[in-house]
């Protein structure tokens, strides 16, 4: 029997001539599709493929009559209500892998653009001005990076930091020290990693240890003048509070890539703050990884379906059911 698929924000053109060679797949709806058209299609649907756009909470699941999987073209599955899912025996799942390049190119781009105020320097010269004293940065070489999270990200970025001869730290529970040591990293506790880093690069999910883990409380740990950079998730931090050490000094400056709610409100404390890198969520925004993440996706739909096989599954219970 024919399997019905839709793929929703206009997931890559790869992906799609992907599932049109399969007999077995027929593609319902695709492109950059509304609520609307994704709720129309939803009840014959067998599978949902989606990037960060769509927002498959308990409403929206609630048209899917026999939906079996959710594929989501990138790392994040917070758009998508993984109880409601499993509730309704749908399985969720992710590709990791496509987008961590680019994701660690981007925050060294944002390390190097804190370190010699490139953003700053460059509007300064649209403006007319050529303030060289104002910019003076410091260097990458020798400063202590500290990442929080190394998963295939944060040691994708340890790798290029340690290129730049940074000495790097990084604090993860579930990866073990000798997988860090093979690469040239120390393991630390947070804590230490809080006091020792000069730059601080976040690359962890949200978890009830994780949510706010940038707070006023942790900032005081760190080192005066630390820069931290965030391409994870914006709930991370704690806005008010490191709007407050940006103010005082204490932070010597933030590169943030990504907000509790984007795009971010204007009333947010960080937005247009001196001392504030801000960037529209681009970490992942090459034309690589969008290739990747969609013939991923696209795959992981096809074994699905086709051969009852699952991977990167981000709701394990739904499998026991």
């Amino acid at each position: 029997m024919p399997f019905n698929v839709i793929a929703a924000d206009n997931v890559d053109r790869a992906a799609i001539d992907l599932l049109a060679k399969e007999a077995q797949i027929t593609l319902i709806a695709s492109g950059k599709l509304s609520r609307d058209q994704i709720i129309q299609a939803l009840p014959v649907a067998d599978a949902l493929i989606i990037r960060s756009a769509t927002k498959a909470d308990a409403e929206l699941l609630s048209h899917a009559t026999q939906l079996k999987v959710i594929a989501r073209a990138g790392v994040g599955v917070d758009n998508v209500d993984l109880t409601a899912a499993t509730e309704k025996g749908i399985v969720v799942m992710n590709t990791p892998d496509g987008n961590t390049i680019s994701t660690a190119e981007y925050t060294l781009g944002l390390m190097l653009s804190l370190a010699r105020f490139i953003p700053n320097a460059y509007q300064d010269m649209r403006e007319g001005r050529w303030e060289r004293a104002a910019f003076t940065g410091v260097e990458l070489r020798g400063k202590t990076l500290g990442i929080v999270g190394f998963g295939r990200i944060g040691r994708a970025v340890a790798k290029r930091a340690l290129a730049f001869e940074m000495n790097v730290i990084a604090y993860d529970p579930y990866i073990p020290a000798d997988i860090a040591a093979d690469l040239g990293v120390w393991m630390v506790d947070l804590d230490t990693l809080f006091k020792e880093s000069d730059f601080i690069t976040l690359h962890s999910v949200i978890t009830d240890e994780t949510r706010f883990m940038i707070n006023a409380e942790t900032i005081d740990k760190m080192k005066h003048g630390v820069r931290i950079v965030n391409a994870a998730r914006g709930a991370l931090i704690h806005d008010d509070d490191l709007a407050t050490a940006i103010k005082s000094g204490k932070v010597g400056g933030a590169a943030l890539d990504v907000y509790q709610i984007e795009p971010p409100p204007g009333d947010n404390a960080l937005i247009g703050l001196p001392g504030v890198l801000h960037t529209p969520h681009l970490a992942a925004s090459t034309s690589d990884a969008q290739i990747n993440v969609g013939i991923d996706a696209a795959k992981l739909v096809i074994d699905a379906l086709l051969n009852g096989k699952y991977a990167n599954v981000c709701n394990p219970a739904v499998l026991n059911r």
